[in-house]
């Protein structure tokens, strides 16, 4: 049986068919960089100016219609995957706390100057998720069920990121329309407890969590295309709300000619 992986996110902040206003005015938390210049130079740029960035927007943005992302509120985490892996999982987590997002670190980003896509590594020293859970399924063949409260601690969280982007047009300005989000991440440590194991009974409830705590390089691992698509969906969306608002002519100030050098490559070619 090929294996489903199916995660539905719905936040607080999810993109609505609204907008928020369009700045017309540069933010003190945009930072211009020219993508034609050297590579080296650019990249240096671009880097800092997305790490001023990832600064600003966690304290959330009434302007772009942005909630607070530090702490991050989401109502539902919905999760089915099942098949021939080591795991089957049919969860939901309700009233989420997500803790970490503010103190992210951005390693390197570059922008591609022929498709605009962009491309980020980023680093959270410490990512905690509290919140209420139902799950039914196994995790390295052991076989979970329970209804309670719950709590993961990942630490060491490297994260890059593959942003596919189109380049349009509106109200005079060039904005960058996110379409997707690819995501490849490893942690370096992973504490978790799930409550209410096995309809309450403690001792297996207790062996379950410390068997999950002991081996959790392997757990990580086989939650690794949950987490990950998680992620996605987390990024996808504060990039859209970012992006659809802000004008990419904020970000790159030379995109104009930036697209003539594009065109007479093509012709030249």
């Amino acid at each position: 049986m090929d294996q489903c992986l199916i995660v539905c996110i719905c936040f607080f902040f999810i993109y609505s068919s609204v907008l928020g206003k369009i700045l017309d005015k540069q933010p003190d938390f945009v930072k211009t960089c020219l993508i034609t210049k050297p590579r080296d130079e650019f990249i240096n740029c671009s880097t800092h100016a997305v790490q001023i960035l990832f600064n600003e927007i966690p304290k959330g943005n009434k302007d772009i219609e942005l909630q607070v992302l530090d702490p991050l509120k989401v109502s539902v985490v919905k999760i089915l995957q099942g098949g021939g892996g080591p795991v089957t999982v049919n969860a939901s987590l309700t009233d989420v706390t997500i803790l970490g997002f503010g103190n992210t670190k951005i390693l390197f980003n570059s922008v591609d100057p022929e498709t605009y896509d962009f491309y980020t590594k980023l680093h959270l020293p410490k990512l905690r998720i509290d919140g209420n859970y139902e799950l039914l399924g196994r995790i390295l063949l052991i076989p979970l069920r329970g209804k309670g409260t719950c709590w993961f601690d990942a630490r060491d969280l490297n994260i890059n990121v593959k942003s596919d982007v189109i380049l349009e047009q509106r109200n005079g300005f060039h904005f960058f329309n996110v379409t997707k989000v690819h995501v490849k991440f490893s942690i370096d440590g992973l504490k978790l407890h799930m409550g209410n194991l096995f309809e309450g009974i403690k001792a297996l409830e207790d062996s379950t969590n410390a068997y999950l705590n002991a081996n959790w390089k392997p757990v990580a691992e086989s939650l690794n295309p949950i987490l990950s698509r998680t992620i996605e969906d987390i990024m996808i969306d504060i990039l859209q709300k970012v992006f659809d608002n802000i004008p990419a002519d904020f970000f790159l100030g030379d995109i104009i000619k930036n697209n003539k050098d594009r065109e007479m490559k093509q012709k030249n070619n």
